[in-house]
């Protein structure tokens, strides 16, 4: 019985939602003209009358046919307040005066020239300095041409009487005036906030590019070198590195045409954020599930990776310790990260020289470690030509990306003279699989 009345509360305000958002989408002159429609028996009912705005205490007279249209306009208008919040005003506005300069009844619809000020605060043009100041002027002129017909009618209102009703009719512009600044000053924080997220992925895919293009290239260049050593020496093994540089070049397109994808996707994504949407529509795991290259995840990826380095000319030996788990995609992706930017070291800096990759899965964390060797095993390439200065900024993406997730990435040389980087990443826990169900 209580699933029963929680899924039907749970029905109720779904539909709720739905209306809502259906009535939302309609336009503001609809949605505003049916609002002023329904309320308007009750802002024209003789039982609300005396609650009724009256500034000029003169003389009542019987409503006549002019009285009622005039009447009329202290509310209708309203139908515009959004649309067209300064015709608005001036309809109501002048109606208002109109009303009790002639010395018609107390009326509740009067309260309009309150909404019509709020309205007009809120949604009207914005304006500043010297042309507010021109409008301000020009309403108070007004009012005071209004409170001296009143005195001319015989109205026992004093100055200060005068003054405080003007300062009440400011109060409702300023009231709606700083729902205004508010509402603009969320948008600039969402704009902000869309334009600093936009950063951020771009900036994580600039260095997905950089890990990709320095890795492809680089193994195709000491390929490339490779086989012109191997053109005079062993001909027969030039087919083999020739293959060497065509698969780095596939990957490398393949790779970099998902990168591109993504950023693609991306700029259409973030070109015009709309209030309310969700930071771009992804949560930071979802971004790097997005980001990821074919094949990065898992054992695989880093077999694939460690194999396209062999076939580059570089001896690596690959060991991996301890159980194996699914781990987030992001972190997956971090460790891949780890091992092609040192791998890529290596090839740039120490062709030829052993190298050492282990990986190991603990139970709060994942440790990398990623060695080469001083003197080069056997000279299977030649002495490398420069491959470019290069930026330096690797190892530094390698530290940002790894502490996004507490952990610490070190490198810097060994005692024997080689080189070495190691990160230590922490990882969620495995997940107890269910032992049974309990009566």
């Amino acid at each position: 019985m209580f699933e029963a009345t929680a899924s039907s509360l749970s029905s109720l305000v779904d539909g709720a939602r739905a209306v809502v958002t259906r009535w939302s989408a309609r336009g503001v002159l609809l949605r505003d003209g049916v609002l002023t429609f329904a309320l308007a028996p009750v802002m024209f009912a003789p039982v609300t009358a005396p609650v009724g705005a009256e500034f000029g205490d003169l003389t009542q007279r019987p409503y006549d046919g002019p009285g009622l249209l005039v009447a009329a306009a202290l509310w209708l208008p309203l139908v515009l307040r959004r649309r067209w919040p300064g015709v608005c005003l001036a309809l109501i506005a002048g109606a208002c005066a109109i009303h009790e300069l002639a010395g018609y009844p107390k009326t509740f619809a009067s309260v309009g020239l309150y909404v019509a000020l709020y309205s007009a605060g809120a949604h009207g043009e914005r304006a500043g300095g010297v042309r507010l100041g021109v409008r301000a002027a020009v309403a108070t002129g007004l009012f005071a041409l209004f409170a001296i017909g009143l005195h001319g009618r015989g109205s026992p209102q004093g100055v200060s009487d005068f003054v405080l009703i003007h300062l009440v009719l400011v109060a409702c512009w300023a009231l709606g005036r700083s729902v205004r600044s508010r509402r603009a000053a969320e948008e600039e924080r969402r704009r902000i906030g869309a334009e600093m997220a936009t950063a951020r992925e771009r900036a994580r895919i600039a260095r997905e590019l950089h890990d990709v293009v320095t890795h492809h290239v680089t193994a195709m260049v000491v390929q490339a070198d490779a086989a012109q050593f191997l053109l005079a020496d062993a001909p027969d093994r030039v087919a083999v590195g020739l293959g060497a540089i065509s698969d780095s070049g596939r990957h490398a397109l393949t790779d970099l045409q998902h990168l591109l994808g993504v950023l693609k996707a991306s700029d259409g994504r973030t070109g015009d954020p709309a209030p309310g949407e969700a930071s771009h529509g992804a949560s930071y795991e979802a971004s790097h599930e997005a980001g990821r290259g074919p094949g990065v995840g898992g054992p695989a990826g880093l077999g694939g990776l460690v194999g396209q380095v062999r076939a580059a000319g570089q001896p690596v030996e690959f060991t991996e310790r301890g159980e194996r788990r699914p781990l987030p995609s992001a972190l997956e992706l971090a460790v891949y990260r780890v091992v092609q930017e040192a791998l890529t070291n290596a090839l740039r800096h120490a062709p030829g020289h052993g190298t050492l990759v282990r990986v190991h899965h603990g139970d709060d964390a994942i440790e990398v470690e990623v060695t080469t060797e001083a003197a080069p095993a056997v000279p299977t390439v030649p002495a490398p030509r420069p491959l470019g200065g290069g930026g330096g900024h690797g190892l530094d993406g390698l530290r940002e990306r790894v502490s996004v997730f507490g952990g610490e990435l070190h490198a810097g040389p060994l005692p024997d003279g080689g080189f070495g980087v190691r990160a230590r990443i922490p990882a969620p826990a495995p997940t107890p699989a269910p032992t049974g169900r309990h009566a």
